[in-house]
């Protein structure tokens, strides 16, 4: 068995221990002598190993004690393995190296993010899902550009399938269509702003600075910008358009009128008549003066349309049966001593008196009582009327951007000596009111064929480009100065009639001016029979000269004589005009 050791035995070791050390003491400078030298950076890096690594954790530098026993490296093991001069520095070196270049690289990377980001939304933007495959967000771009093909696809065939409909502008006379368009334009532009500002959203690189964040969130936006403006236009020129519509067209039962058969329109008759009003309510007069009487009657056939025209003065004539000629038996004698009965002052006498309109409402008054007056002064029924306030009509043509006429001679007008000069002109909407409105060194009757010259160059003029691009001016300008009983019903059947009108089918004149008749007291057998001829000679040249399905009336014939009765007028040849035959505006107006 091992002894056990004693107190004696410690004693002993340590008194060894101890002159042990002594020993080495005393023979320690004969080491020094004889070891060799070494450079400071060696015993640097020799002190250095020496040391425990206080960086280390203290799992890895161990107990105080346990480094207290850690032998300490001899001179062998010290040549054997010296340690490399600054290696700590030069690891710290290369780890930040290693990080700047690393930060360089990541922030280069955002840099070329931004653009790329804002290209492929851009892309999307012009083809949705391009944005959403370009992140790995295949199902998504893939349904995103299906959508986009189906909304493509359909819009490209219902262009198609309505083509006509377009091309005829009669989208344009249905109020429910134009209330779809309204809201399809704003849902659209929603869903497309929407896939914009995702599309963004999934390429936005993360840990991009505020300042990238910013520009980009800011490009998206005018991106936004730019893709609903067009719609929020649409919508918004739909709802302006729609509301001028139904401000002007009043539905078929408002306006009393019978519903129009759209297969058959016109039921039969072979001439519709529309009395064409101008009124004039300038500030010094108090309500509407109708100075503009015109009855445009026009074949159903062809187009072939006959202005019957009576001045504004005309006096004794008879009111219509009713309530009206049980006041005037003897014929209008106006209303009041500053109202001397002339024919521009039954419109407002009817506003002013609704008894002789009875269940008639304000505003429609007037037009019922002037349609029923004309209609007995001429022998011609009336199917509807259109009026059109004089000085909004200086709206409407500022709004189509002017109106070119010829003026064969100056034109003075106003309070300021203004004139209107000879040639060739495009007049603004100021101008062109003067030139229908002006009687300085000239006549009513001057005035009345102005007016006529007038109408037919804006009618040429209307191209549907001019008025697409003028659109809402024109709107609101046709809200302000039109009223009508024309239902919207019949306004599809009026724009193809009025394509024939427009395409070169005859439009003659015919005005009940002196020395035709007398204004004061006029020949009213006279002005029936002279209507009646003018429109029998209308429809005897539409069945001499058929007009094929689908194409204008543009082929024309000689005018009808007046011989046929045995009225005092002299008779037209095709060389001379005469006053009681109606007169082509081809030929009147200077062009």
């Amino acid at each position: 068995m091992a002894r056990r050791r004693t107190s004696e035995d410690v004693s002993h070791d340590d008194g060894d221990a101890s002159a042990t050390d002594a020993v080495a003491r005393e023979r320690e400078p004969e080491f020094a002598a004889r070891r060799p030298a070494r450079s400071t950076a060696d015993a640097e890096g020799s002190a250095a190993t020496s040391v425990p690594d206080a960086r280390k954790p203290p799992a890895e530098r161990g107990s105080g004690a346990e480094a207290g026993k850690r032998p300490v490296a001899s001179d062998a093991d010290t040549r054997e393995s010296p340690a490399v001069p600054g290696g700590d520095a030069e690891d710290e070196d290369d780890a930040a190296g290693s990080e700047a270049v690393e930060s360089a690289a990541s922030r280069t990377a955002r840099r070329r993010g931004v653009p790329r980001t804002l290209a492929l939304t851009l892309a999307s933007a012009l083809v949705w899902g391009i944005a959403h495959l370009a992140a790995g967000r295949r199902i998504a771009g893939a349904l995103l550009m299906g959508l986009f093909a189906v909304l493509v696809a359909g819009g490209i065939i219902a262009g198609v399938a309505l083509r006509r409909e377009l091309l005829q502008d009669r989208i344009a006379v249905r109020p429910d269509w134009q209330a779809g368009i309204a809201v399809a334009a704003l849902v659209l532009g929603l869903v497309w702003v929407t896939v914009v500002i995702r599309s963004y959203q999934v390429l936005q690189p993360a840990g991009r600075s505020l300042g990238a964040r910013t520009a980009g969130r800011a490009a998206v936006g005018v991106l936004c910008l730019l893709v609903a403006c067009p719609h929020v236009w649409a919508a918004h020129s739909a709802y302006v358009y729609r509301d001028a519509f139904t401000s002007i067209f009043r539905p078929t039962g408002e306006s009393g009128h019978r519903p129009v058969d759209q297969k058959n329109p016109w039921e039969g008759h072979s001439r519709v008549n529309i009395l064409l009003l101008g009124g004039d309510a300038a500030g010094n007069r108090t309500g509407v003066r109708t100075d503009s009487m015109t009855l445009a009657s026009v074949d159903t056939e062809t187009g072939g349309t006959v202005l019957l025209s009576l001045p504004r003065n005309l006096e004794s004539f008879p009111m219509p049966p009713g309530p009206a000629r049980s006041r005037f038996p003897s014929g209008f004698t106006g209303d009041g001593p500053q109202n001397p009965g002339l024919l521009n002052e039954v419109y407002e006498y009817a506003e002013n008196h609704p008894e002789v309109v009875p269940g008639t409402p304000k505003g429609r008054r007037g037009p019922e009582l002037i349609k029923g007056t004309v209609s007995e002064i001429l022998g011609q029924p009336i199917d509807y009327y259109i009026l059109v306030d004089m000085f909004g009509f200086a709206d409407l043509i500022d709004a189509m951007g002017g109106v070119r006429l010829k003026i064969e001679q100056p034109i003075p007008y106003g309070e300021r000596g203004d004139v209107l000069q000879a040639g060739d002109r495009r007049l603004t909407g100021k101008e062109a009111l003067w030139y229908g409105r002006s009687r300085n060194n000239s006549d009513d009757y001057t005035r009345m064929g102005r007016q006529k010259c007038l109408l037919r160059a804006v009618a040429q003029q209307a191209d549907p480009q001019r008025v697409l691009t003028r659109f809402n001016r024109l709107a609101r300008a046709a809200k302000r100065t039109i009223s009508t009983d024309i239902p919207p019903d019949l306004l599809r059947p009026l724009i193809d009639l009025s394509a024939k009108v427009k395409e070169g089918a005859e439009i003659e004149s015919l005005q009940f001016v002196p020395p035709l008749i007398h204004t004061g007291n006029p020949d009213l057998a006279l002005i029936r029979r002279l209507s009646a001829r003018a429109v029998a000679a209308s429809e005897r040249r539409a069945t001499a000269t058929p007009t094929p399905a689908g194409s204008p009336a543009t082929t024309r014939t000689a005018r009808p004589s007046s011989a046929r009765t045995s009225d005092p007028s002299p008779t037209a040849s095709p060389s001379t005009a005469s006053p009681s035959t109606p007169t082509s505006l081809d030929e009147t107006c200077p062009s």
